[in-house]
């Protein structure tokens, strides 16, 4: 894996070089000479990524609505204040 690493200015003016750059690795794209950006290839930020599931795609599974939530009720744990 190759790091390269490209100055704002760099990747304003040849963003196919960058772009070129990040099918060997990661791209950094600096500001003022720190680190601010990096760019990778679709496949590799999956990658890095990985599967992860989300919630919303939880609940939107088929057959969702015929699974038992068994919530047990909430204690009312609130008390007046005090103020005297």
């Amino acid at each position: 894996m190759t790091i390269t690493t490209l100055s704002s200015r760099q990747f304003n003016q040849d963003a196919s070089k960058a772009k070129k750059a990040a099918m060997a690795g990661p791209v950094f794209i600096t500001d003022r000479g720190r680190p601010a950006h990096v760019l990778l290839t679709f496949d590799a930020y999956k990658k890095i990524t990985g599967d992860r599931t989300r919630i919303a795609d939880l609940l939107a599974m088929p057959g969702i609505e015929e699974i038992e939530w068994k919530i047990p009720p909430l204690r009312d744990l609130a008390q007046p204040a005090d103020l005297f």
